[in-house]
């Protein structure tokens, strides 16, 4: 991929990230299989209902936000102008908090109705209430590792990601060793806490990042810092032009914000709705409430878990693809483009189809020998036919973001989500399980199908020179 910045930015970039996200899940892998011999399949369900509602706070205090200071934090690098940088990042980061500050006080107040009207499910609230504080620092962090990712500095997200995943284990598993020591019972409830610890960890050490990383920026030492920050505010234009400038510049970040945060809160409502359903249509399949909740916990905390596991690798290369792509077609560099595109579809599809022939022989034996759980290596034999459209899938909508198509991913994962929907409510109830089965390999299709159709401009052999 020839693009017009250096190519191993985004090599080097995917590669740390990559190495970090494969660490970080297989440290969870040694999780999920603690958690479902300690708490059961259905305290993996019960825990796993909690995660659509960490999606939508996720939607309304950071996703736009975090994307939109990576967005205009990169201009403002290329002009070595640290002023301004601060000013995007601390914008950013007053709108996340706040943001979030008020999502955690809804949540905490509320658990027990969102517990028993939203997600169907009264055990979940003292883990709503104790996930609820783990929103402030989660946008926190989010938001200063979007600024690393603007500059082309995945060291920090890398690291952070992975010191985050050890806090969090580590946690449990000190709490877990206490409760044995002390023959106590051990509460589902120490997840949640894991959660938050791992938060606030991965939080305090993107501030000193951050921190430390605009003292050098401005030149200014450890000793002198607060001399030097002194004679700056001397220089400093007028109160009057600074507030200009705040003002200019949340007015731009907003309105690049809302309509992702838009977008991205539809999507997670809709995501909400369907782990919230899925286990009220398996009990009208016939299932009782526990085992109900035993097969969506198997489902999302083991078989998916795993099926994920090698598409780290693509959404690394998601993430560092994008702004690479957007440059190239800002100069009408359609060559390069179409060189990503093949290379994306030739590669994603011999690592899908890999993966789906390795599960499809050895998901039930992984299923028994990491999980101990006969379902979770059914499950994980039939998701493997998902495998090469879900990995080009990650790349094929990095580059659509890329080339500012954003509105069609948007409608793509809409249609996903309403097609499992239309198969939970009148197929799950009928055929069980494997009818939602059926949907997502439905809708992966759809999305690839309609992904290759929208880059076909691009593939066509009159536009690669």
């Amino acid at each position: 991929m020839q693009f017009p910045i250096k190519k191993n930015s985004l090599i080097t970039g995917a590669l740390l990230l990559s190495a970090a996200g494969l660490a970080s899940r297989f440290i969870g892998f040694f999780y999920r299989i603690f958690m479902s011999r300690t708490f059961g399949e259905e305290g993996m369900g019960i825990y796993q209902l909690t995660g659509p509602v960490s999606g939508i706070v996720f939607a309304i205090s950071t996703a736009g936000i975090h994307n939109a200071v990576s967005r205009f934090i990169a201009g403002d690098v290329e002009k070595n102008d640290y002023r301004s940088s601060l000013r995007i990042l601390g914008t950013g980061l007053f709108f996340s908090t706040i943001l979030s500050a008020l999502c955690s006080f809804f949540i905490y107040q509320n658990s027990e109705w969102i517990a028993s009207r939203f997600l169907y499910e009264p055990r979940c609230a003292s883990l709503l209430r104790i996930i609820a504080l783990s929103f402030v620092p989660a946008s926190i962090h989010s938001c200063i590792n979007g600024y690393f990712y603007g500059i082309h500095r995945t060291a920090i997200p890398a690291s952070t990601q992975l010191i985050e995943q050890l806090a969090r284990v580590g946690t449990v598993f000190l709490l877990w060793y206490h409760s044995l020591s002390s023959h106590a019972a051990l509460s589902l409830n120490v997840a949640a806490i894991g959660l938050c610890v791992g938060e606030f960890t991965s939080m305090s050490i993107t501030l000193a990042a951050s921190y430390f990383h605009f003292l050098k920026r401005a030149g200014i030492s450890r000793k002198s810092s607060l001399s030097a920050l002194g004679n700056l505010q001397k220089k400093s234009v007028s109160t009057l032009q600074q507030l200009s400038r705040l003002t200019s510049t949340s007015r731009k970040m907003l309105l690049f914000a809302l309509p992702l945060s838009a977008n991205r809160l539809c999507l997670n409502l809709l995501s909400a709705l369907e782990a919230a359903w899925l286990p009220i249509r398996l009990q009208q399949f016939g299932y009782s409430v526990s085992e109900s909740l035993s097969i969506y916990g198997v489902f999302t905390g083991m078989a998916m878990t795993l099926i994920l596991f090698p598409g780290t690798f693509t959404n690394s290369v998601s993430v560092l693809l994008m702004p690479l792509v957007a440059e190239a077609d800002a100069v009408r560099n359609t060559p390069a483009i179409s060189r990503a595109i093949r290379k994306c579809i030739r590669y994603c599809l011999l690592l899908g189809c890999g993966c789906m022939f390795f599960f499809l022989l050895f998901g039930e034996f992984l299923g028994i020998f990491l999980f101990d759980s006969d379902m979770a290596g059914h499950f994980i034999m039939t998701l493997s036919f998902i495998c090469p459209f879900l990995y080009l899938n990650t790349t094929l909508f990095g580059i659509l973001h890329g080339l500012g198509k954003t509105g069609f991913t948007f409608f793509l994962n809409m249609a996903g989500i309403l097609l499992r929907l239309v198969f939970i409510c009148t197929l799950v109830p009928v055929f069980g399980m494997k009818a939602y089965f059926w949907a997502m390999l439905a809708s992966q299709l759809l999305s690839t199908f309609s992904s290759l159709l929208k880059l076909r401009p691009y593939l066509l052999p009159a536009k690669v020179s």
